[in-house]
Parts: structure tokens; sequence; C-alpha cells
């Protein structure tokens, strides 16, 4: 049964919380559908002129601690006029309920159906959330598909990273945004209001066309696909005059002047991170050229060190969270990263706050950052990503890592008082091999004697960790074929054999590994074209939920759907995993620009297969890869020359009874 019953007009916003309230005892977890945390913002709907229901497709314990949804959350309800809220997935004990009670998917501030909003924006970070997309989309009683919408629903519109492709689910969206949201989401607004107060002329189609024509939000009914007889596409063209041939990512170039968020939503229900994190820089040039999120983020923009300091002490005194995570995708290659963690640990010294990196380059990493991560006593997980277990798969994947840098790095942690590190490799990788593979374990052993010999101590652990490798659109690997699922599993066994075989060393070793399977169904979805929204609805028919996880995934599920749809088309689940792209194909991502120029992706593909490593371009001259020219910006670092201040400690009494608090 759809909910769409419930909806009674998009004006009529009532609260759903008397029905809700009373599914509540018979769920696991009621809490997270609660709502009421502090730092939620409850807004009269009747005063607000553009209204945002904002969702991060997994359950509350993931989505709540999501940054970019409590940044665009803050930004919004900011304007006077404009009211946010947010929604999560629902576990299906609470679905059945809900579709048998006819209660609309709704929100978890002031519980209204999210039906009635005027946008419902989801921010995805994997493309495993689609099929918890089309839960909410039918639970909110909103079709399925964009094309049946009318002038009552409200614009789906998807941002994150899995929106720079798309297409998979296109069929699903009214828009998509590339990129930064702090900016987009006001442009989005104020159009949003215009069209509104002139009386919404022309419908949903001229609201639509207004957001397409600013060229950084994409609308797909504006794009018709044409296929060659082999199944690759021939083109991708605008179907209106009006409308770009390609559509731009949006950067947010001073991060100074967004500082969010300042006002953290602080969780009743437990979470995967409870800490107040700031996002220290945006951006990387390492090169990596399996990291999406390194390319699409260029160029590198950094934060001052006086704002960061300035937003944590804000953070932390409204939240009374215990933990500051000072995120990027590389933490410790921020210019001030060393005055930076010196400047907090000082401020806090005394205190129960705690400093953590949650992404640390092996290479960045020393005795001076070590030591202020520790000052105050409690040590927050350390993780390095070495990624590759042989030098040469470094080198294929550009991860200028050297075995010496990661024992030096390791031995640093645990001289330091670190007793378990955790290191992050991946599987499957372009021209991989057993051998590369079956290195990893021999690496973890060499970290474990390196560290009982300069700690004296047995008591050290290491975690190795191992993800499948997923190849990327806008990255060098967007042309490589994945590795089957047996392929990988076979050298994950063999992995644990040659940890194993050495018993002393096995036994200080963790090992932790995502089987191929999801790995290959994620691969579908990253490259998939607007074909594979098929097998997203057949799959979602037969009751695919929370594919993210592992308990609720099905990989049979999702290959009987492939087979089942794909044949239609003439491709199939192969032809969109294991196969390699040539150069002159057309990806189904070729007219949404991400700034990188794609001859330059293709040459990085080409030293990849040669082993050909590329510098770091903040250091070292331009590689060309598009970015700074195309989008008139340029690469942003230190050091501003600024310490942190003010340099008062905390008073200590105070901070404790906050942290109490929480």
């Amino acid at each position: 049964m759809s909910a769409a019953s419930s909806v009674a007009g998009r004006s009529a916003a009532m609260t759903v919380w008397p029905q809700l309230e009373r599914l509540l005892p018979q769920v696991s977890k009621p809490i997270q559908y609660v709502g009421g945390e502090l730092g939620a913002v409850v807004k009269d709907w009747e005063s607000a002129v553009v209204r945002w229901a904002l969702m991060y497709p997994d359950a509350y314990e993931v989505g709540l601690p999501n940054q970019g949804v409590q940044i665009l959350y803050e930004v919004l309800n900011e304007q006077p006029d404009v009211l946010a809220e947010r929604t999560y997935a629902v576990w299906p004990d609470l679905e059945r309920l809900m579709r048998a009670e006819g209660v609309p998917q709704f929100t978890v501030e002031a519980h209204r159906p999210v039906g009635a909003f005027d946008l419902f924006g989801i921010s995805f970070a994997t493309e495993l959330g689609y099929t918890n997309l089309l839960t909410a989309i039918d639970l909110a009683g909103i079709p399925l598909l964009a094309a049946d919408r009318t002038d009552e629903h409200p614009v789906v519109l998807a941002g994150g990273h899995a929106a720079f492709n798309p297409e998979p689910i296109a069929d699903f969206l009214d828009a998509a945004v590339l990129g930064d949201g702090e900016e987009a989401v006001l442009e989005i607004t104020e159009i949003v209001r215009t069209w509104k107060e002139e009386g919404s002329p022309g419908g949903r189609d001229e609201l639509l066309l207004r957001l397409a024509r600013t060229e950084s939000v994409y609308v797909p009914r504006f794009y018709d696909v044409d296929y060659l007889p082999d199944g690759r596409i021939r083109r991708v063209v605008p179907n209106r005059a009006d409308v770009p041939f390609r559509v731009h990512k949006r950067t947010t170039m001073d991060l100074d002047a967004w500082p969010y968020p300042k006002k953290p939503i602080v969780p009743l229900a437990e979470t995967v991170h409870e800490r107040y994190a700031v996002e220290i820089f945006r951006g990387c040039t390492r090169g990596c050229r399996f990291c999406q999120a390194g390319m699409i983020t260029r160029p590198v923009r950094e934060r001052s060190i006086t704002t960061v300091g300035q937003m944590v002490q804000e953070g932390l005194e409204y939240s009374g969270f215990s933990e500051v995570g000072l995120l990027s995708l590389s933490s410790a290659d921020h210019s001030e990263i060393g005055d930076m963690c010196s400047g907090l640990a000082e401020q806090y010294a005394g205190t129960n706050v705690s400093l953590s990196l949650p992404s640390t380059r092996v290479d960045a990493f020393n005795i001076e950052l070590a030591q202020e991560l520790s000052r105050n006593g409690r040590r927050t997980g350390l993780t390095f990503a070495p990624e590759g277990g042989s030098e040469r798969i470094r080198k294929v994947i550009n991860k200028m890592v050297s075995e010496e840098d990661l024992i030096r790095t390791v031995v640093t942690a645990y001289t330091n008082g670190w007793r378990q590190v955790k290191l992050y490799f991946m599987c499957g990788l372009p021209t991989e091999t057993d051998e590369d593979v079956l290195q990893i374990g021999r690496l973890a052993h060499e970290v474990i004697k390196a560290g009982r010999e300069a700690t004296g101590s047995r008591d050290i652990r290491c975690t190795v960790s191992i993800g499948g490798f997923v190849p990327k659109p806008h990255t060098p690997f967007q042309w490589a074929p994945m590795e089957r699922p047996e392929v990988i599993d076979n050298r994950l066994k063999l992995l644990k054999q040659a940890i194993n075989a050495d018993r002393a060393l096995g036994r200080a070793i963790g090992y932790r590994y995502h089987d191929g399977e999801p790995s290959l169904i994620e691969g579908l979805l990253s490259r998939g074209d607007r074909r594979v929204g098929a097998v997203i609805r057949r799959v979602w028919e037969d009751g695919g939920r929370f594919d993210g996880w592992s308990e609720h995934f099905s990989y049979r599920r999702w290959v009987d759907a492939a087979a089942e749809v794909l044949p239609a088309f003439g491709v199939d689940l192969d032809w969109f995993t294991v196969r390699e792209r040539e150069q002159a194909e057309v990806l189904p991502w070729d007219h949404l620009d991400s700034g990188l120029d794609k001859e330059w992706l293709w040459q990085d593909w080409q030293d990849a297969l040669t082993e050909y490593e590329q510098d770091d371009c903040r250091w070292t001259p331009c590689f060309d890869c598009g970015v700074c020219p195309s989008m008139d910006t340029e690469i942003q670092i230190g050091p501003t020359g600024k310490k942190l201040l003010p340099l008062t400690p905390v008073n200590t009494g105070l901070r404790m009874a906050a942290g109490a608090g929480h």
C-alpha cells in the first residue's frame, strides 16, 4: 500500500506524530525516530516560503553524523523564510507498520510528511543507498518515476559524491547537484522562492528549466541518451535548446566564510561517530588513481588555523562532545597541522577533550603529531591506509608510500603509547596478482616485529582491513575492468592463511575483509547508465533495502534482477563490471563536468599500466589536470603564519561538566 493517502495536500503539513507514536513500541531502537536532539531546529511551517526535507539514505545511527547534511541543514535554517528538516531511512520493521497504517515518510524534527515539502534533497556517499532512496520516495507518496510527478510533489534532488554519476537513478530524480552544496542550496532556494512568489508560472517544468539554466544543476529529463548497436552510448544530448550541453560542479572556494556546523546536532541514540568534526581542508592533490573523492574535490582549499580554533571552541561549548575530529581526505597534509594540533592540545590540556585525525597519510605522521594527539592521555584509534601490499601495486595506484615509511610510522605510534593500529588495503586493483595481495601479510608481520622490538612489549596489535576495489567515475580507473568476486575471495583466503602461517605473529594481527560480491554490485551502480535504473527498481520491488549493510545485502537478488532486466538492452552484469573501456567510448557521465580533463585522466590510466608515479602538484609544477583553469580556481594552502588564538586554557571544571551532561 502506498502512503500517499496520508499526505492530504502540500499545505496541510500536519504532524504524523500521533499515528507514528503508536507504532514505536513495536520496533527496535524507537528513539531514532523521536527527534528533539540538541541542535535540531523546528520552525513555523506557515512562515516559511521554501521548505527542504534533507535525507542521508541510511539509518539514523549512520546518517546523523554526516557532515554534508548537517552543514546544509544549518545553512538553510539560518535563512529567515526557509525551513529545513531531516529524514533518514526507516528500518524494515517500521516500514512494514507504516505501510499497514498509512503513515508516510516523515521528518524527525516535527514529524511532517516528506511529500509536503518543496524540495526533497538526498545526499549520497555511496551508491548502495539507492534502494533506500526508492523506499523513501514511495513511503512519502511521491511517484517513483520523475516523469509521473506533478506540481503537487517535491522536487527530488540528489547530491554527494555518488551524484557525480546520477545516471543509474536518473529516472527517479528530478535533479542532481555536482560538488559543494553550501552556495548551491542557497541558489536553488532563491530560484524556488522567486518561482513561487511569481505564482509558479509554467508549473514543475518551468521550475526545473530555471534550475537547469544555472548550468550547475543537472535535470536528467532534459537530456536524451542514444545507444550504439553494441550497447555503448552513442551520445547524450539536451532535448531543449535552452539547456547546457555540459553541467559543471560547484566549488566553494573560501571555507573560512562557511564555518559550519556551528551548532552540531547531538544524537539521542548511539551513532557511528560521536564527536565534533571540523573539516580542516577540502580537496586533495595526492593523485591516488582509485580515489574519486580526491579527484572530484580538487582543488585543495584550506581552512585557516584561526577559523579551525574558533569552530572547535564554539562547537565544543555548544555540544559537550569530548572528541574533536579534524577531518579531510588526508588531515596531516594541512600546511599548519603541527601548530593546529599543538595549539588545540594546549588549549584543552587537563580536560577530557581528545583530538583525532581520522584519515592520516603514512608519510605525513610524525613524532610531534603523535605526542600532540596523545597529550591528554586518551588515544583515539589510528588508521593508516597503504592501500596496496606490494611496492609495485602502490606505484600502479599512485600511493607513494614505501615499506620503510609505513614501518617507521607505525613504530612511532607504538612508541608513543598506542597499542593498536589499523592498516587499510584494497583487493581487486587493476593489474593485481595473488602475490601483490600476499605481500599484505608479510607487511603486517614486519609491522608487528618492528613494534615489539621498538617497545620491548608483546602487547601490541594491528588490524588488517581489506576493502574491494570499485572503479569510480571521474578517476583514471574509470576505464578499468573489475575482478570477479571468486578471484577476490580466493586471494583473501590465501592472505588469511599467509597471516596465520606464523602463529606467534599472526595472533597479534586482526583480519577484517569485505568479500568481492558487494563490490561488484557497487561497480555496476557506480559506472552504470540509465538502463541500470530498471535493475535497481527490480531489486527494490523484490525487497532490497539497506544494501550497504552486509546482513541485508543479497548478491543473488542483484544478479537475478540484472539477468532478468539487462538482456532486453543487449547488455549484462559483466558488460558493466568486468569489461575494460576503450578511450573513445562515451562514458555515461561525460556530460557532467568535474573539472578534470578526460585526456589527462586517460593519460594517467596509461601511466598506471606502466607503473609510473605522479607527484603531488601542491609542491611541484602543474600537471594540467584541468581543474584550476576550467573552474577559474587555484590551489589554496597556507601557512598563514598565525598561531591558534586565543590560547587561553579552557576552564577545566566547566568543560568536565559539559562533557558529563552529554
